[in-house]
């Protein structure tokens, strides 16, 4: 995670700790670069806290990691998790055209009708304008996003989250279960069974998602999409 510890949003089923935060290190692009080297690491996910105090959201930054990263170890596969940059998609879009990564992913996290509740300062139709807007200035640049399930949505609403996904060309699809970090977080209303998680699976696949991961606790599907992203 890039550009500090501080969020300059407070979503309720984020730990990130929210206030103001500090001036970017202009040394961490580099840093990051050679402990990617030291790691030996084939494919990374470079994701950020929330810049809003800044004029690009932190466009800028995010490119001058890819760059470094590319300059020091060319072999190793970029995903960027963004924020949405509220307010200042055009010019990251702008700063992104000149060093786009291997997958741009950017979360929606929820369902519409549960934004203001679970994503209180973002937009659902901005999130999705985001990525359509991304694939259309790079069409060969895979695009990804995920949902957690669990905070009150319905099946239906689920399925058309999907729906929207695909009619803005997002091609990958992360799903897992929400787990409230503490007490003083948004509640889990919900646990989902394996066996509609696997429903979901075939639904988002028959969708025409190119790749899937959906479980309870994806992560080991994640692994081995990322293997297949490197081989």
């Amino acid at each position: 995670m890039i550009m500090g510890q501080i969020c300059t949003r407070r979503c309720p089923f984020c730990d990130v700790a929210h206030g103001k935060p500090k001036p970017l290190d202009v040394n961490e692009p580099q840093h990051l670069a050679q402990t990617i080297e030291k790691m030996q690491l084939k494919y990374v996910v470079i994701t950020s806290v929330d810049r809003d105090d800044l004029r690009d959201g932190g466009a800028e930054h995010f490119k001058q990691c890819i760059n470094q990263i590319r300059q020091t170890t060319p072999q190793v596969k970029i995903e960027v998790l963004t924020p949405d940059f509220r307010g200042r998609m055009e010019k990251a879009l702008e700063v992104f055209a000149t060093c786009p990564p291997d997958v741009f992913n950017h979360n929606l996290e929820t369902v519409p009708s549960l934004y203001p509740k679970v994503r209180p300062g973002a937009d659902y139709a901005y999130s999705l304008k985001l990525l359509k807007s991304f694939k259309q200035q790079h069409p060969n640049v895979t695009t990804k996003s995920g949902i957690m399930l669990g905070v009150g949505e319905t099946k239906q609403q689920i399925l058309d989250v999907l729906s929207d996904l695909r009619s803005h060309d997002v091609e990958m699809l992360t799903l897992g279960q929400y787990l409230q970090p503490s007490k003083y977080h948004l509640a889990v209303e919900e646990y989902i069974t394996p066996e509609q998680f696997e429903k979901y699976r075939v639904i988002a696949t028959q969708m025409g998602f190119s790749q899937v991961a959906v479980a309870p606790w994806c992560v080991h599907r994640i692994m081995q999409i990322y293997k297949r992203l490197v081989s």
